[in-house]
């Protein structure tokens, strides 16, 4: 009889916030971030240079977890799921725990988008969320061997899951998303009247 079985598979972790660490008010959160943004010239000027729709921290605030305690307590929540993520993974880290990188702040506006990209030098990454309004955009995530499959037809729209080119994932507010850093993923267009709020990470080894 004829065996098929499926090869080198890609993880994703989905969890809530509240199953490792400290309660996370996420009404303090999104206050947090609003503030955060309106004070930080620096990061407003990079968007603009750089057409970024929104705001983001991510090119000017290396000190979340100190400006405020709420991002202090999402670092311990984050550290908890970060490693049963690495625990999952079977991952030989040997006696080296993985360690946070960088932490920064999305804020999508209506027609906003990220566009496709990954995560170098890092090993996982992640997004938790703070607001997702009706209509907002899911997480794309794309098939890593995209590359690689030249000729190859297209898959069926009712094709497997585990089979589709692309993923949508849909988070709530107070979920936590991981994946291996190399996995490549976007934000589609933002079709919510209002923002959609995220904070993002990554962690690295050694």
């Amino acid at each position: 009889m004829s065996k098929i079985e499926s090869l080198f598979v890609t993880r994703l972790y989905r969890a809530a916030l509240r199953e490792f660490g400290p309660a996370i008010d996420t009404a303090e959160m999104e206050a947090s971030c609003y503030s955060i943004a309106q004070d930080d010239e620096a990061g407003q000027t990079w968007c603009e240079e750089n057409g970024y729709p929104g705001y983001t921290s991510y090119a000017s605030l290396t000190d979340l977890p100190w400006r405020f305690p709420v991002f202090a307590d999402l670092v311990k929540s984050l550290d908890a799921h970060v490693a049963a993520f690495a625990e999952d993974l079977e991952f030989d880290l040997d006696g080296k725990a993985l360690t946070l990188e960088d932490l920064w702040i999305n804020i999508l506006p209506e027609g906003g988008t990220h566009s496709s990209h990954l995560h170098p030098h890092s090993v996982i990454s992640g997004t938790t969320y703070v607001t997702m309004p009706k209509g907002a955009s899911a997480l794309k995530l794309e098939d890593p061997r995209s590359a690689r499959m030249m000729a190859a037809p297209v898959r069926r729209k009712t094709a497997r899951r585990k089979l589709q080119p692309f993923i949508y994932v849909e988070p709530k507010v107070g979920e936590v998303l991981l994946w291996e850093s190399w996995l490549r993923h976007e934000v589609p267009i933002n079709m919510a009247d209002d923002e959609r709020i995220s904070v993002s990470f990554n962690y690295n080894w050694g």
